[in-house]
């Protein structure tokens, strides 16, 4: 796949304000400090999802249309976010909308960091996509923090956390390096069919 246009369309703090189900959607989900916003920018080739040294500045859905054809998905990052008890419950009810009722969400690509093993909600949030029945796949981010022997440890070391739910594609990523760049957007093309 190759990224001609993109541009962000919508910001959601309500379901009510989704666009249409018009076109296929790839929702990205992850840790709030996990390097989606800087993944985004990468991905699209312009700096247009915002990058914040304070984790989880993401919190709304924010929808990025790219080529005119197809939405990129920046959900709200979970964890660190310094926020209220109230303003992580608004978020809990605004995804759990969105992976229960958005129809053409057709798979969402997780970020873990590739430094370390899955924290207890990145199981969380994979317990919840499988009992969903929503596709998903594995972006390890901060690809380039590693050394060649430390990412081949750690990768093994994620796989092995992880196997026990199944195969899954799991791609190491850096948005510093670029590392992985043009894997996972043909990954993303075979999955969109494009």
């Amino acid at each position: 796949m190759k990224v001609n246009s993109a541009k962000l369309i919508k910001t959601v703090y309500k379901i009510e304000d989704m666009p249409p189900e018009d076109k296929k959607e790839i929702a990205f989900a992850g840790r709030s400090n996990v390097g989606k916003s800087s993944l985004l920018n990468t991905l699209l080739g312009i700096k247009i999802a915002k990058v914040s040294s304070t984790p989880g500045k993401t919190r709304s859905i924010n929808y990025y249309l790219v080529n005119d054809n197809y939405y990129f998905v920046d959900l709200p990052g979970y964890g660190f976010a310094s926020v209220s008890k109230q303003e992580k419950e608004k978020w809990s009810y605004l995804l759990d909308d969105y992976f229960k009722n958005r129809k053409n969400l057709i798979t969402v690509i997780l970020l873990l960091d590739h430094r370390h093993v899955p924290q207890p909600l990145d199981y969380s949030m994979i317990e919840w996509l499988r009992e969903l029945e929503i596709p998903f796949m594995f972006v390890l981010t901060k690809a380039d923090k590693l050394k060649n022997f430390e990412k081949k440890k750690k990768f093994k070391e994620i796989q092995i956390s992880l196997s026990n739910y199944g195969e899954y594609i799991y791609l190491p990523f850096s948005s510093k390096t670029k590392e992985g760049i043009n894997l996972l957007l043909k990954t993303i093309g075979e999955i969109l069919g494009d």
